[in-house]
């Protein structure tokens, strides 16, 4: 089932990106109209003190609450939590996982739409590590600790994809309920194993080249807590697949 007429449903998990959150949605809106697909940005909010769900109300005024769905939970309960509670709320035969805080541009949905239908493709996951792809705005203590936790990864769990820690992918709906069926992890290893057990079931996955951008606004959520803690969700995932 190409991606043609179907519902596109993008799942924006946030938290504190009441800066961010009006121009990704802005940028969505724009290239998700050029493409036109019709298409719903689903927004989990994680209780964010600063304000993101109120600014994510102003944008459902703005552009009508069958562009903007608003899913919000009471507290932050991590990242693969928050795709699930977005994936019972969508509505799509695609499924899209990208970042709120402008690291991913829309522009490149596109791509990834063209893509999925060239060769009817399970999933299609964008590569900082292919020609063509690339990260700004990174030093090069971030630029190391990234291709570090990759070639880890890639070591340990031999997934077939170059860029396993990557999180902007479209997956056809039931192929993404079935891996979180499957899932064990819960937070930044959530991104890792659905590609791990995709490539297990069988599943079809092409990648397209993106650059990703460091966040425009706010503090970078991954800290030394996040590294222990992807240390261990990768060992625990190696010993499990």
């Amino acid at each position: 089932m190409p991606v043609h007429s179907q519902l596109l449903s993008v799942l924006l998990p946030t938290y504190n990106e009441r800066e961010n959150l009006p121009l990704a949605v802005y940028l969505l809106t724009k290239h998700l109209d050029a493409s036109a697909m019709d298409y719903e940005i689903i927004i989990i909010d994680d209780g964010s003190p600063d304000g993101t769900l109120e600014a994510a109300e102003q944008l459902q005024k703005i552009y009508g609450s069958k562009r903007i769905v608003l899913r919000p939970r009471a507290r932050k309960l991590g990242l693969g939590t928050a795709y699930i509670h977005g994936l019972h709320h969508a509505k799509g035969d695609f499924i899209i996982i990208m970042d709120a805080d402008l690291s991913h541009h829309p522009k490149f949905i596109a791509e990834f739409i063209r893509k999925q239908r060239e060769g009817d493709y399970d999933v299609v996951t964008g590569s900082r590590y292919i020609a063509g792809g690339g990260v700004h705005g990174w030093d090069l203590r971030r630029k190391i600790m990234s291709r570090g936790a990759n070639f880890l990864a890639q070591i340990l769990l031999q997934p077939g994809v170059s860029d396993l820690t990557g999180s902007f992918r479209l997956y056809k709906r039931e192929v993404l309920q079935h891996l979180v069926e499957r899932s064990l992890s819960k937070g930044y290893v959530f991104q890792m194993e659905m590609m791990v057990r995709a490539r297990q079931l069988g599943y079809s996955i092409a990648e397209v080249p993106i650059t990703f951008v460091d966040r425009v606004y706010g503090e970078s959520k991954l800290g030394g807590n996040e590294i222990v803690s992807y240390l261990k969700g990768l060992l625990q995932l190696f010993a499990s697949t």
